[in-house]
């Protein structure tokens, strides 16, 4: 079976499955952990990502622990238990009222090595930390499975920093360089070097800030979950702007700048710096769901894909939602309906 003809049959499961799995109603809202041996078709999920270990793919999203779904055609899916059984203990002392449901991981393989990277914080704040553990198979019935946490990668603090150290995404550049962008609201989007071992910031205190709102059409700075993927000669910078987790009321949407230089700056398809509020919208809505966001991008097999949470036009559920990424004649991406 055809990866494109894969895409097509789950993003119509993700579409028109009923089958409720877990779910938030708000930022930061507790998730009950699904069943493990459920199989199903669309699975609800906040801030998908996607790795691939031997002949399954991976879906890592928020939830308690960190939530886990598993394929091996990407039509049906199954729980796969959470990252933690217990969050790291260290993570009360950057957020002291943390109780363990944990945001928007990202994950890239490097060096032989799985590396996840993770949000702790609690709703409405930037008293938040980024951790990051690490693994050498995603396979739980692999005798070399274990996820070993190393700490916290960088943290905010409420009067000492205008950025928001949630919404992680490790990216490596085309030098070999590892470099982690993240962002939430506040000043915006945010790039630091990773050292050597990917779990900690080469040059401490240093930032470069990528991408931002018009505060004139958006004085609170709505724009989030940043992904960048190198495709063409360019980085392009995947956001989420406006209101997430309102179930069919949402207004999330994705958007994208490019770049020759990881560092930027981004313009949008017009060359408006990112940084000063310019950016391409892609498709985030349909009749049957509205307000995609928090998305990723991957090669899977020679195809772009794009992984996403969309909701349910009919009853508000956030759903898995996969995409083939298609590109125009001048290198812009949009999402195939």
């Amino acid at each position: 079976m055809s990866f494109a003809f894969r895409i097509a049959v789950l993003a119509m499961a993700c579409l028109f499955c009923g089958t409720r799995i877990a779910g938030t109603t708000a930022a930061g809202a507790q998730q009950q952990r699904p069943q493990q041996d459920a199989a199903v078709t669309a699975p609800d999920v906040h801030d998908p990502v996607m790795a691939r270990c031997g002949d399954k793919y991976y879906i890592f999203c928020t939830g308690q622990g960190i939530s886990v779904f598993v394929s091996e055609d990407m039509r049906s899916w199954r729980y796969d238990g959470a990252v933690f059984d217990t969050a790291p203990d260290w993570v009360t002392r950057y957020v002291p009222r943390f109780r363990g449901h944990i945001w928007a991981p990202d994950i890239i393989f490097r060096d032989g090595m799985y590396h996840l990277y993770y949000s702790c914080s609690t709703f409405g704040s930037n008293r938040s930390v980024i951790g990051h553990a690490v693994n050498a198979t995603l396979d739980r019935s692999d005798p070399a499975y274990r996820w070993v946490d190393t700490g916290a990668v960088i943290a905010s603090m409420p009067q000492r920093d205008d950025w928001n150290a949630i919404d992680p995404n490790a990216v490596t550049d085309a030098d070999g360089a590892a470099w982690l962008c993240f962002g939430s609201f506040w000043s915006g989007i945010r790039l630091v070097r990773l050292n050597d071992g990917l779990d900690g910031i080469a040059a401490p205190g240093e930032s470069r800030l990528l991408a931002a709102r018009d505060r004139s059409r958006s004085p609170e700075n709505a724009i989030e979950a940043p992904f960048i993927y190198r495709h063409g000669g360019y980085y392009y910078l995947f956001v989420s702007i406006d209101a997430c987790c309102r179930g069919a009321r949402s207004t999330y949407k994705m958007a994208v700048g490019r770049s020759e230089d990881i560092t930027g700056p981004y313009v949008d398809r017009d060359g408006r710096p990112m940084s000063e509020g310019g950016m391409t919208l892609l498709t985030s809505s349909s009749e049957a769901w509205a307000a995609a966001g928090h998305c990723g991008v991957y090669d899977i097999d020679g195809e772009d894909v794009l992984v996403a949470h969309a909701y349910d036009a009919r009853d508000g559920r956030a759903v898995l939602l996969v995409r083939r990424l298609i590109w125009d004649g001048d290198g812009w991406p949009d999402i195939e309906l």
